[in-house]
């Protein structure tokens, strides 16, 4: 009589993640670290809103060599990665681990190797917001007036009036994260617009993914967004005595601008790499 078969189930690796959020995880697990195929696992859920196929999407990652447990990249000290949620651009093994989330997740992945790697690895994930997150807050009624929504994030409807000649800093949203401080590299989407027809003339909502970049580089908004709490939205007037930086345009020489930002994440590189 032939024995029945019988199909062996796979035997999941044994790896603890520990950590709170927002702060980079540790991973532990004996090395070196065998798998025959992806593992997946919430170590815990989101309770923001789900990621949305085609969308951006913006994570820390920390990414080990399961072989003996080296750390091969991380983003807790630099800047979160942005990517758009589809397999194209993430690869199918991130692709299927974060579909269907929710911002807020930390996820585990442990992945055999392959795709150009020679090692298996094991990856945590946090999935961070691309929107502000946070409580409002009652707009002045001499600025002009955000919508939130459409292709550039944001629409804005002027006054008439005539534009500060000082640096107007209004928040919009005001986020719990950390405090922008003057040396950090910040995480953002944002909208910016003239003041005197809401004409839009740039925006990361259009370009399709948040952008990081050093506060310092942009003079008015190291003056506006410095204590600014990540999470936070606000509204900055910036007369044109100020320089824009990375943002100077020739056809906006002599015009009060309007910036729409949402502050995703920040952080000093110098001080995650001490």
């Amino acid at each position: 009589m032939l024995a029945a078969c019988s199909a062996v189930a796979p035997v999941e690796p044994e790896v603890t993640v520990t950590g709170a959020a927002g702060e980079a995880p540790t991973v532990t697990y004996l090395t070196p670290l065998t798998v025959d195929e992806t593992h997946r696992e919430t170590v815990w859920p989101g309770t923001g809103a789900e990621l949305v196929e085609g969308a951006p999407v913006l994570i820390d990652f920390w990414l080990e060599n399961a072989t003996d447990a080296s750390l091969v990249k991380e983003s807790y000290s630099t800047s979160p990665t942005p990517r758009l949620l589809t397999a194209e651009d993430l690869g199918t093994d991130l692709y299927e681990t974060l579909k269907g989330q929710q911002v807020g997740a930390r996820l585990l992945q442990v992945v055999p190797g392959g795709a150009g790697v020679d090692y298996p690895t094991v990856t945590v994930l946090d999935v961070l917001p691309t929107r502000a997150v946070g409580e409002p807050v009652p707009p002045d009624p001499s600025l002009p007036v955000v919508t939130e929504g459409g292709d550039a994030g944001f629409s804005l409807a002027p006054t008439g009036a005539a534009p500060p000649d000082e640096l107007g800093i209004q928040p919009l949203v005001r986020g719990t994260g950390p405090q922008v401080a003057a040396g950090d590299v910040i995480t953002v989407q944002y909208s910016g617009f003239a003041w005197d027809d809401g004409t839009l003339f740039d925006s990361t909502w259009q370009h399709g993914l948040p952008v990081s970049f050093l506060l310092s580089d942009v003079p008015p908004w190291a003056e506006g967004l410095v204590d600014q709490p990540a999470g936070s939205r606000v509204m900055l007037v910036v007369p044109p005595s100020y320089s824009l930086g990375v943002t100077d345009s020739e056809e906006l020489s002599g015009k009060t601008v309007v910036f729409v930002i949402d502050i995703l994440a920040t952080g000093n590189p110098a001080q995650g790499a001490s």
